[in-house]
């Protein structure tokens, strides 16, 4: 059913998902009330699904690779007041990744992906590529 919605459509399905995991995240970990929104922010605006767009790149399969570019060179009118155009467009590359995984039922890796993002740790699949290698 996938590959029968366009990359807008799931880009838009993506930017619902991924807010409500986000809302669910913060939600669980007792974050206050008052609190929440200004929280959230800093997990669903375009800079920061930017900068985790890249962060787990190297973690994710080649299909999973395809779809994000698929949305990163989706050519929208939107744009962000608070992010370039580069930015913008890498976050709705991640939100189509999202709105892929949901809308064909693959809620697992869709959760593993999420901690992926929003992990502050480094990602095991990132470390190769931060490694020196001397001869």
């Amino acid at each position: 059913m996938a590959e029968v919605i366009g990359t807008a459509e799931l880009a838009y399905l993506g930017d619902g998902v991924f807010e409500l995991m986000v809302r669910e995240k913060l939600v669980r970990q007792g974050v206050p009330f008052r609190l929440l929104n200004r929280r959230a922010k800093d997990y669903v605006t375009a800079v920061a699904q930017s900068d985790m767009y890249h962060k787990i790149f190297d973690c994710l399969t080649d299909d999973e690779k395809a779809v994000l570019k698929r949305g990163r060179n989706l050519h929208s009118n939107s744009r962000s007041k608070s992010a370039g155009v580069s930015e913008y467009r890498h976050s709705t590359g991640l939100e189509t990744l999202f709105g892929h995984l949901y809308i064909k039922g693959e809620m697992t890796r869709l959760q593993e992906i999420f901690e992926l993002c929003t992990t502050q740790k480094e990602l095991p699949c990132n470390k190769k590529k931060n490694q020196t290698i001397i001869n």
